[in-house]
């Protein structure tokens, strides 16, 4: 953007150690749009001061946070929230210049390779062998527990790159390939778990008054492609000494899915100088609120 009068006398007030005319001095540089970013990176580059190299990454991350929350309420708002462009719109918060091309390709080449290994004489049991031997094995990808020491873990980018994410983040790309492939597996609202259930095929998902675990055919756990059995589900319900209820088992839509990661991902801003980044990312996560929630889950992660 080219520097006006106007630009360059609200940056020699940057520095200004009058919170209140900072306070109206960065509104004013947030009105300009992503366009000023430029602007704010050369003045970082020739700024010796910690202190305003610090106010000016703060601007350029406002900026980038508020374009990031109109590009989320335009997901939230169409008809069907694609979950891959919903998982990359999380991770943009951290990595707002990433290049979304390398995770495509990726995601185009697992699918294509999982399809070739598939048919139509296959069981149920025997796709889902398929996907996770080709995610797990052929791939490489590692899966850990919901931690939040490591915050590239709950993002897609850093994922494909390191090929390590966790129950979630590694949820979320079963679940894209699943749609991808039509294979009838769904994220479920397990109590301090992200599992995920192989659906009858035949299941109508406009029935809601039957009990949804029978109409699963088994359960997956994300982390490392594992299987369990209803037997499995029933035995976890009774450790954590809590009624197997069918509310536990209707599918997540994809909207939900991305509450749950940015909620899980704030938590990962704890200390004080990154609080502001557990509060956006909080906002954001309310901009996906639904109508009829299902019970949050849990903080702690408990293994199956």
């Amino acid at each position: 953007m080219e520097e006006n009068r106007e630009i360059s006398a609200l940056f020699h007030l940057i520095d200004d150690p009058d919170e209140e005319v900072f306070g109206v001095v960065s509104n004013r540089i947030i009105d300009y749009g992503k366009g000023i970013i430029p602007n704010l990176e050369s003045l970082w580059e020739n700024t010796v001061s910690e202190g305003i190299q610090e106010r000016i990454e703060l601007l350029i991350h406002r900026l980038h946070y508020r374009d990031l929350t109109e590009e989320l309420t335009k997901w939230n708002n169409n008809i069907h929230q694609d979950l891959l462009a919903g998982a990359l719109i999380a991770a943009r918060f951290q990595y707002p210049d990433m290049a979304s091309s390398q995770v495509f390709q990726d995601i185009e080449k697992l699918r294509r390779n999982i399809w070739l290994e598939l048919n139509t004489y296959l069981t149920p049991l025997e796709q889902v062998n398929v996907l996770s031997s080709i995610l797990f094995n052929y791939f490489n990808l590692k899966g850990t527990e919901v931690g939040y020491q490591h915050p590239e873990e709950f993002l897609i980018n850093k994922q494909i790159e390191t090929k390590r994410g966790n129950a979630i983040a590694n949820g979320i790309i079963y679940l894209i390939l699943s749609e991808l492939l039509d294979i009838p597996i769904k994220a479920i609202n397990i109590p301090r778990q992200f599992v995920l259930s192989y659906f009858k095929s035949d299941y109508d998902f406009s029935r809601h008054t039957e009990n949804f675990m029978y109409k699963s055919e088994f359960f997956i756990d994300p982390i490392s492609g594992q299987v369990f059995t209803h037997k499995d589900i029933e035995t976890y319900f009774n450790r954590i000494n809590t009624p197997p209820a069918t509310v536990y088992f209707k599918p997540l839509s994809n909207k939900k899915i991305i509450r749950i990661l940015l909620e899980e991902f704030s938590k990962c801003f704890e200390e004080e100088r990154h609080k502001y980044k557990k509060t956006e990312l909080l906002e954001l996560a309310a901009l996906l609120v639904e109508q009829e929630e299902l019970p949050d889950t849990p903080d702690e992660q408990e293994p199956l």
